[in-house]
């Protein structure tokens, strides 16, 4: 496959490594090591910056005002704009926008109206509620929060975990089981907002993460009106799963920036740094790492890119973006992990942005399906589906 850059590509993977360079990296040098948010004022700044670039809102489609970058494009600004301490978390710190929830791209007129439209203009923020305590790698079978039919409403009744900006968001997309089916076939989204009487944030839980990130909700006989269904009844989980599958692609491009950066970071140390009268650069032990290091780059680079260009080109890439997830956050972790021996006692501080990438990769070996569910995705591919 070609993985040249076009010229348009290559203006923006430029215009996107300058921005945080010149204008994200500055403010953390000011900013707590451990900080998931910049000062208000500074965002508002950088906001009205990205919007007149033009890169404002990356996931939002031409048609809804969004730049209509396809797939391996945001996946190349993706890598350039998790190239500082909080890229793992928060890349830029949200001032390129977001897209919301993308099902709603799928949504009615008047579904649109009430929460699509709101959310591209910043004015509402929204969550994904499908994961729940009884199981998240298997969410289709592990859905026991019940809809039950009661006339022109719909009671939901169950919980939900790990579920990212439930405190703060407006709206939720939550997914519960309607049926008797126990599988993919017996699920409904509905849209609820979540000042709903019987919406409860119950707590934040606290992760390896520098900032929190996950909540538990409770939903204590939640009456949602039918037309917040989203498509068909029955029909919920084949939504949440498109957006499993193509969220991989640029969630995989996100975790190869920061080992970029730490290989970076370590060969202008090992080049500097003197041990035993000699620069570390000469020991045999640190070659091999750093070598280690841009083979595991090399690799999760290709891989991303073919799932993207096969994204954008209309082939079925569902195994190339289990492979890109799968391979990057694994790959990026092994680098981080020789960076910081590469750096001995100062790769261990947090003087250095290294040991937050080392704790926000080793999440992400597990968010958005861990490892095993890629390798099972990939296995069911490659042996024609036979593979249970």
């Amino acid at each position: 496959m070609d993985f040249s850059l076009n010229e348009e590509q290559q203006l923006i993977v430029e215009t996107t490594r300058r921005f945080v360079q010149s204008e994200i990296l500055p403010l953390e040098d000011h900013l707590d090591p451990d900080a998931g948010s910049l000062d208000p004022t500074d965002q508002d700044r950088l906001i009205a910056m990205t919007k007149s670039m033009g890169f404002y809102g990356l996931d939002i489609p031409e048609e809804y005002g969004g730049p209509g970058l396809n797939t391996t494009t945001r996946a190349l600004m993706a890598i350039e704009m998790s190239q500082h301490r909080a890229g793992l978390y928060n890349p830029c710190y949200g001032v390129f926008g977001g897209a919301g929830l993308a099902q709603l791209y799928e949504a009615t007129d008047d579904q649109k109206e009430r929460w699509l439209y709101p959310t591209l203009r910043g004015e509402k923020k929204g969550c994904f509620a499908l994961t729940e305590p009884s199981g998240g790698s298997d969410p289709a079978r592990a859905i026991q929060t019940r809809g039950i039919k009661d006339g022109g409403e719909w009671v939901l009744s169950g919980s939900k975990l790990y579920i990212s900006g439930a405190d703060k968001a407006d709206y939720a997309l939550i997914f519960a089981r309607t049926s008797d089916d126990p599988g993919r076939n017996g699920v409904t989204a509905f849209i609820v907002d979540t000042d709903t009487p019987g919406f409860h944030v119950r707590r934040v839980v606290h992760t390896l993460r520098a900032t929190h990130y996950a909540t538990e909700l409770q939903f204590d006989e939640m009456r949602v009106p039918e037309e917040n269904i989203l498509g068909e009844v029955n029909g919920g989980f084949a939504i949440a799963n498109d957006r499993l599958s193509r969220q991989r692609i640029p969630y995989a491009a996100g975790c190869i920036g920061p080992a970029i950066r730490a290989q970076e970071m370590s060969i202008d140390w090992a080049k500097n740094r003197e041990t035993f009268g000699s620069p570390l650069a000469e020991k045999q032990a640190i070659q091999w790492m750093v070598v280690d290091n841009e083979i595991d780059i090399r690799h999760a680079r290709y891989c991303v890119l073919e799932a993207a260009q096969k994204a954008d080109s209309g082939e079925r890439f569902r195994t190339e973006a289990a492979m890109a997830k799968l391979v990057a956050t694994e790959a990026s972790s092994r680098v981080i992990d020789r960076c910081i021996q590469i750096h001995g006692g100062i790769g261990v501080t947090k003087d250095l942005p290294l040991e937050r990438w080392y704790r926000e990769l080793r999440i992400r070996r597990v968010g958005e399906g861990p490892s095993e569910v890629q390798r099972l995705i990939m296995a069911r591919d490659i042996l024609g589906g036979s593979f249970k």
